[in-house]
């Protein structure tokens, strides 16, 4: 490698071309700042080339799949209905190059300067961006590191991305496993498992801690596993996981300190994502970073040194691209001159298997925990005349309050629809909501908006389609 006397001037140079770092150019563009976006794979990153995207193709073809039983009872005429997963493949991979363009579309309409290459600190405003024999330097006034995270996993497992799968790997097959073997209690491993067990997979799900939803949609969700015929094995950590002669063989060790044998034809595994800063020359700097080794930063996304900031899975939080694309506007915006801040506390936990799961604020637990005076409230969807008529009745929607103040606290929901009615809980906690302002406005007829309005005049035993909550005896 050698080095040019060449060095360019930049005023914002953002590492990473995710949806945390492409969000920042743009939004930092429209401000009228010059942008430099550094990517040395494809734009959009994990989340659109490798993960959310890719999974949530695969999540709505089984939801879709699923419905076929109601369509034809409904008088919808067509043959018999398979999965094939080839061609699903070939429309996972147009949707992702349409999205991708329309990325890159975006920075070029906002007149961002693409970089292709690997990017590394050598000061506090010089970056070198390294792309096979080229290598080049910048000078910048302000950088965003949004390089984002990747996943680590447990040793004794031989990952081969034949029958031995990484959770991004299993979106790749081309045939559905037969007996498919999933390890992990995160979203990404409930939604595999209930994705193909729609499509006809025999799944066994190991579990090696406990959810860490509301306890009524942990009941709810191994009650949904069941009835899926999902097998769930819990308090479990796998030892080892290997092929052997076209099989998949688990080794897993119980809580009780039983040992268990299982033998499927896929295995996969979901890994814990830690920062990806390793390559990044940050110990050059003296930047500060976390016990856990996330970069530290305030509220604005800014580190320890002025000219360098940080977003999305480099920094604390969930691993989310929620919370990555929250946090590179606001980073953004903050550069310009802006007055703003990120708030993570109301961040919406989403799982989208079937039926999907959309949770915001504290637990019932949680917030028995914090002092309240906890009231709560769950409205089932099968009460739901909308949810009725499309065959979609699993799931419920719970609300949990402050009795004495009528604050709402927390929202948690099961069903069909569950993702896009948890924004408006989002914005009632956002808001401080009482039950008062939940009930006051008029929902749309049928909805499933119905549910969260029935919820919350339960928590007063006011709920139509609810029986009437009995009174307690005065003592």
């Amino acid at each position: 490698m050698v080095v040019g006397e060449i060095t360019e001037d930049k005023e914002i140079v953002v590492i990473g071309g995710g949806p945390g770092g492409y969000h920042a150019a743009i939004r930092a563009a429209g401000l009228g700042l010059n942008v430099t976006l550094i990517e040395r794979e494809e734009l959009g990153g994990t989340c659109l080339n490798k993960g959310c995207i890719p999974s949530k193709v695969f999540t709505h073809f089984a939801q879709e799949f699923k419905k076929t039983k109601h369509l034809k009872e409904m008088g919808m005429e067509f043959g018999e209905v398979e999965a094939n997963l080839s061609t699903l493949q070939s429309y996972k991979n147009k949707k992702i190059t349409q999205l991708r363009k329309g990325v890159e579309s975006l920075c070029k309409a906002n007149k961002i300067e693409i970089v292709k290459g690997s990017a590394s600190f050598l000061s506090e405003s010089r970056i070198g961006v390294e792309n096979g024999h080229e290598f080049s330097l910048f000078n910048f006034k302000q950088s965003i590191v949004a390089t984002g995270g990747e996943f680590h996993y447990p040793e004794g497992i031989e990952f081969n991305s034949t029958l031995v799968l990484k959770e991004r790997e299993i979106f790749q097959l081309e045939e559905i496993p037969e007996e498919l073997i999933v390890y992990g209690g995160d979203y990404i491993s409930l939604e595999i498992a209930s994705v193909f067990s729609l499509l006809g997979s025999s799944v066994t799900l190991i579990l090696n801690d406990e959810f860490s939803f509301d306890s009524s949609i942990s009941k709810e969700l191994f009650r949904q596993l069941k009835k899926q015929k999902i097998n769930v094995i819990k308090n479990s950590t796998v030892q080892t996981a290997s092929q052997t002669e076209g099989k998949v063989m688990v080794r897993l060790d119980k809580e009780n300190g039983e040992v268990v044998s299982l033998e499927g034809s896929h295995f996969v595994g979901s890994g814990i994502v830690k920062p990806n800063i390793s390559d990044l020359g940050l110990d050059r700097l003296g930047l500060e970073l976390t016990e856990e080794g996330y970069i530290h930063t305030d509220y604005q996304g800014r580190t320890s040194i002025p000219t360098i900031w940080a977003i999305g899975d480099v920094t604390e939080g969930p691993s989310l691209a929620v919370k990555a694309i929250k946090q590179g506007k606001a980073a953004a915006e903050a550069m310009a001159g802006l007055e703003v801040e990120v708030d993570l506390q109301f961040v919406p936990t989403v799982v989208q298997m079937s039926p999907p799961i959309a949770c915001a604020g504290l637990t019932e637990e949680e917030a028995r925990e914090e002092g309240y005076s906890v009231r709560v409230s769950e409205n089932p969807v099968r009460g739901n005349g909308y949810a009725q008529l499309t065959d979609e009745k699993d799931g419920f929607v719970k609300v949990v309050s402050d009795s004495e103040t009528d604050l709402i606290l927390g929202i948690h929901i099961m069903g069909m629809g569950a993702a896009e009615l948890i924004t408006s809980g989002v914005l009632g906690l956002e808001m401080a909501a009482r039950d008062e302002d939940f009930r006051f406005p008029v929902y749309p007829h049928p909805s499933m908006n119905e549910s969260l309005l029935e919820a919350v005049e339960g928590l007063k035993g006011d709920a139509v389609h609810m029986p009437t909550r009995k009174k307690e005896l005065a003592r």
